[in-house]
């Protein structure tokens, strides 16, 4: 039998030249990697909703896509432009409000922030220093904190066209990827069961469990307590409830929650002297504020079979890691791994009990 004779620098230059194609295909796909993510996180979390509504209509795909794509421009497009056109219609009256906020004096202390355990005698102390100076001090001490705040924002968001440019591609994205959903996603489970057989097919299937999760455990949870807390701002008679709502979702979102614009309008009411709706507004907030503790992990645990603390865990570390889109690519990454990691283990050979003499 003739001895294998390997041919290294074929092997090397085979594997330089697939790295660089890899690599270079990214490189021209780049301007649309992210609403091509986008895209991919929002059909496989609605795609099970486009084949009830394909079963109403009679089974006809196109009629399913085109109200699909209609309902994406709806949600992605009409809150945005609603929320630009909210403060471009009301910038003078937002300039206005900013203004008269150096002239604000706190009011006297109420009676029971002097008996608050630890902390009472430092918050009384606080508040009449704050209240002497007024807001102006306040907003010197807040302006490093604001400042850091808006260039995140600017550097996340980035410009109105770049937006909204990306919108649109990501809502033509999903519209392809409406209409050729069955074959893509063969594609994908062959292409795992050619890297590890049934395993990698079974971590294709994993990959959509987790995105669907989050999106029902992430996404609707943040669009719940935005539109809850959007109604108790408009209410109360809080200004601008519209932009605060879409301040509230993009927060939730970003698992920072609601409570923080909530917190503002409360501020708002107390200067306003409202009694009444600032503790209507109060236990609204308190409602809202822990809504997602038990909705969220309910959600979640309905998409996708997968342990809870292992999905926060993706959910807030890929958003640090990845911005926005670390939402869903962090728990996919983590939920991949461990279910790797866990087949691996399940795979070594049982111990043997020891025997009573050993």
């Amino acid at each position: 039998m003739q001895p294998l004779h390997r041919d290294l620098a074929r092997t090397v230059l085979a594997v330089l030249f697939l790295g660089g194609l890899i690599l270079a295909s990214f490189w021209i796909l780049r301007p649309f990697l992210a609403a091509i993510i986008w895209s991919t996180m929002i059909v496989v979390s609605t795609w099970p909703i486009m084949i009830a509504l394909q079963h109403r209509l009679w089974g006809k795909r196109w009629i399913a896509v085109t109200l699909m794509t209609l309902a994406l421009l709806l949600v992605f497009v009409a809150p945005f432009s609603a929320a630009i056109g909210t403060i471009v219609a009301n910038a003078d009256d937002i300039a206005n409000w900013v203004k008269g906020l150096s002239g604000l004096r706190l009011p006297p202390p109420p009676a029971f922030l002097e008996q608050i355990p630890f902390v009472g005698e430092r918050a009384l102390a606080l508040w009449h220093q704050y209240g002497e100076t007024g807001f102006e001090e306040i907003a010197k001490t807040l302006a490093p904190y604001g400042g850091q705040i808006t260039r995140w924002f600017v550097a996340e968001v980035g410009s109105f066209g770049l937006v909204s440019v990306q919108f649109l591609l990501t809502v033509i994205i999903s519209a392809i990827m409406y209409a050729t959903g069955e074959g893509a996603a063969r594609w994908v489970r062959r292409f795992g069961r050619r890297l590890a057989g049934e395993r990698g097919e079974n971590v294709v299937r994993l990959a959509g469990q987790a995105i669907r999760g989050v999106a029902l455990g992430v996404v609707l949870t943040a669009l719940v307590q935005a539109l809850l807390g959007g109604i108790g701002l408009a209410i109360a008679g809080v200004p601008f409830a519209t932009v605060l709502t879409a301040v509230m979702f993009m927060l939730a979102v970003a698992q920072i929650g609601a409570v923080p614009v909530l917190v503002c309008a409360l501020v708002w009411l107390w200067f306003q002297d409202s009694t009444v709706w600032f503790v209507a507004l109060l236990v609204w907030t308190l409602i809202v504020g822990s809504m997602d503790n038990i909705l969220r992990p309910i959600l979640i645990k309905r998409g996708a079979d997968l342990p809870l603390l292992l999905i926060f865990a993706g959910v807030i570390g890929g958003l640090f890691a990845f911005g926005l889109l670390g939402l869903f690519v962090g728990p996919v990454i983590l939920a991949v791994a461990y279910t790797l990691l866990d087949a691996w283990v399940e795979e070594a050979p049982e111990e043997r009990e020891p025997t009573a003499g050993a």
